[in-house]
């Protein structure tokens, strides 16, 4: 996932924004803050409040994950491209895609001073999977041959380890799967495959609130609500060494009130601007304005447990489909910062193809038709649940007007205060008709787009979406013998996709932010996260 990039719900119009802190500070005294409270030669970043505690396989949404790819480290990364890096491994390698042998990089230490070993991953790994830790990550697990004992579909677990991890010495263990799964070592770049420290088993509560571990920053104060603040661990050892002093993660309530503070100097980076700011984003920030897609995907997706969606017919979420004005809504009320989708997987994943079919294109006689041949939506009326903090009202409302004048099915939007209240509400099989789901790539294959979020057990399948040809078409896909084989298989399950209608996708997303005057080498990877460690302070 990100940086160690991470894999999640990306809360805003592009992405949240909610930091506040001014730039600068004594430079000749290292222990004085700036007006804001920020220490000399940090950063600060509008990044809001995390919806769990700060333990990697309980987080998938893009607040948590910012911070917990700055305070851990897995076994590799991904660099601006998408290619494999190598970070806290030193190898990691198949002959079969079935077993996979890891050799660790030697010197490596969690922030405490305890040192990272092969022991280190394969506990964690263990903790995670386990049912009765209820980790929201834990289906990433269940490749890992006896998965299952630990995480049984009903009753208790029937073993506390999985039969599939072996360490062979302190710095080399060997994941042995169910069935060869060819892009495996893609999915190890996802930071919830982070290892933990022998002082998260004795206290896993506390832990998640003062966490420690083996990434660039080590863990400093978490004012929840406010900020999380992080400082460079000088004894990291990975390729992304802190350039920084550290880091301020802040939380504000509008995207607006983000970006006036970037404008007047009182916040280092936005990740996004909102729809509101847009048009004049550039000509305010001059060089510290950015603007890069990155592999990312808004959609919206039905609840298929609600009222409006159970039973559905897929005729209808076509005719939904079509009855969005994509072109219109990118350009005008989103100032021509998305690309409308043809597809469920971005362009920077490897397997993205354009599905040549008009269930994405605008045509409001056939959607009107679709949804009435589909037996229409009941009650004539659905709901878009999206966060209030995110920059979403404006094509929501537009999304709406859309539906609503092409096949004249009443559509309202259904704000919720923020990105962590919107989130529980789909966790919690509280949606209403339906949500505004953003997923950046957690690792760049099409399989991250599709097995994550429609496979019937996925973790993040929050609309519940489940289809029994779909997972025997993605159990094909892992058997693959080759990862070239593997991502044609997972092309053929988003062509089929098209019959089911899992979710409607929209545009793919193009970050839109900046940074003020007090910083510098401002760098957004390929899941459009900033790269935290190697921005300088002036």
């Amino acid at each position: 996932m990100r940086g160690a990039k991470s894999a999640k719900w990306v809360a805003g119009a592009i992405a949240v924004a909610m930091a506040a802190t001014a730039c600068g500070g004594s430079k000749s005294d290292d222990s004085k803050n700036d007006s804001s409270g920020k220490p000399a030669g940090y950063v600060s970043i509008d990044v809001g409040e995390p919806q769990k505690p700060l333990i990697p396989a309980d987080t998938n949404e893009s607040n948590g994950s910012y911070v917990i790819q700055s305070l851990f480290t897995q076994l590799l990364d991904f660099d601006g491209n998408g290619e494999i890096v190598l970070t806290n491994a030193e190898s990691v390698e198949t002959e079969d895609s079935k077993v996979w042998t890891v050799k660790l990089k030697e010197g490596w230490k969690f922030h405490n001073g305890e040192a990272v070993t092969s022991q280190s991953y394969i506990d964690a790994w263990n903790w995670y999977a386990n049912a009765k830790n209820k980790q929201q990550n834990s289906f990433w697990f269940s490749d890992i041959e006896g998965y299952d004992d630990v995480h049984p579909e009903k009753g208790d677990p029937k073993a506390d380890k999985m039969s599939g991890l072996k360490a062979i010495d302190d710095t080399t263990f060997t994941i042995t799967l169910k069935t060869k799964v060819p892009y495996f070592n893609y999915k190890l770049g996802y930071a919830t495959w982070a290892p933990l420290p022998k002082v998260f088993f004795d206290d896993p509560k506390a832990f998640g609130q003062k966490p420690v571990g083996n990434g660039p920053y080590q863990f400093e104060k978490w004012d929840h609500k406010k900020l999380i603040q992080v400082k460079a661990f000088d004894d990291y050892k990975g390729p992304n060494k802190a350039a920084n002093k550290g880091i301020q993660f802040k939380n504000y309530a509008t995207v607006e009130a983000a970006y006036r503070d970037v404008v007047s100097g009182n916040l280092d980076i936005i990740r996004q601007v909102g729809p509101t700011d847009l048009p004049k984003y550039k000509q305010d920030l001059g060089d510290g304005a950015i603007e890069q897609p990155y592999s990312a995907i808004q959609t919206l997706v039905p609840a298929f447990y609600s009222k409006t969606f159970k039973d559905i017919d897929p005729k209808v979420l076509q005719g939904l489909s079509m009855a969005i004005d994509r072109d219109t809504i990118t350009k005008t009320v989103l100032n021509n910062t998305r690309t409308p989708a043809n597809s469920w997987t971005p362009p920077q994943v490897k397997g993205n193809q354009d599905l040549g079919t008009d269930v994405f294109t605008y045509n409001p006689e056939k959607a009107k038709k679709l949804v009435k041949e589909g037996g229409g939506v009941p009650d004539n009326k659905l709901f878009i649940q999206y966060n209030s903090d995110g920059g979403h009202k404006e094509w929501v409302t537009a999304v709406c007007e859309s539906i609503r004048n092409a096949t004249g099915v009443d559509c309202v939007g259904d704000p919720k205060p923020d990105f962590p209240t919107d989130l529980e509400a789909r966790d919690n099989d509280q949606v209403k008709s339906m949500y505004r789901g953003g997923w950046v790539a957690d690792y760049p294959v099409n399989v991250n787009f599709l097995k994550e979020l429609y496979h019937s057990k996925a973790e993040s399948n929050n609309g519940r979406f489940s289809d029994k040809e779909i997972d025997e078409m993605m159990a094909k896909g892992d058997d693959a013998t080759s990862m070239e084989e593997a991502v044609k298989a997972y092309q053929e399950v988003e062509k089929k996709l098209l019959e089911k209608m899992p979710s409607i996708p929209l545009w793919y997303y193009r970050i839109n932010g900046g940074h003020g005057k007090g910083v510098d080498n401002v760098v957004v990877d390929f899941h459009g996260d900033i790269e935290l460690p190697q921005v300088t302070v002036k």
